[in-house]
């Protein structure tokens, strides 16, 4: 059963404590995901201390939902993070929808959520079934939704 994480704060660093509740990780498995998975580089500070920064800490979530909700071994969730990156790669090449999440960052548009779901409402998500199989789009619109609020929270100035 998946655990609702919280939403993440509007900063520009977090620690590894930090990052470890806003995931339901522990610092230990943080630590060794980062030599598991080439996307993860925190910036390290004095002694060596870790930084994530917000793309990071979506990856995480990423690779938690890889690991332990859906199912897949370290190898696996590796082999399919890069699939997703190429993916997003060639989308930019063709310059398909702007709404997705790209794997080493976030990309937004100008519009609001109600005109995002009225635009998108009966149209499939570009080549993504077929290239990823089928895909539980729970996480994706959670995702969604966090950046939605985020959005928000920058356009509001808080």
């Amino acid at each position: 059963m998946e655990k609702t994480l919280p939403p993440i704060p509007v900063k520009r660093y977090f620690t590894i404590g930090e990052v470890g509740e806003l995931c339901g990780v522990k610092p230990h498995v943080l630590r060794y995901w980062e030599q598991e998975f080439t996307q993860l580089r925190p910036m390290k500070r004095r002694g060596n201390r870790r930084y994530y920064q917000h793309h990071e800490v979506l990856m995480i979530r990423r690779i938690r939902d890889l690991l332990y909700d859906q199912g897949f071994t370290i190898s696996g969730a590796r082999n399919k993070l890069q699939e997703l990156t190429q993916f997003e790669r060639e989308r930019r090449k063709v310059g398909g929808l702007s709404d997705v999440v790209l794997v080493e960052g976030v990309e937004a548009t100008d519009i609001d959520q109600e005109e995002w779901e009225a635009a998108t409402h009966d149209v499939p998500h570009a080549a993504a079934p077929a290239l990823l199989g089928a895909v539980d789009r729970a996480p994706w619109q959670q995702l969604r939704r966090e950046l939605f609020e985020i959005r928000e929270l920058l356009a509001t100035g808080h």
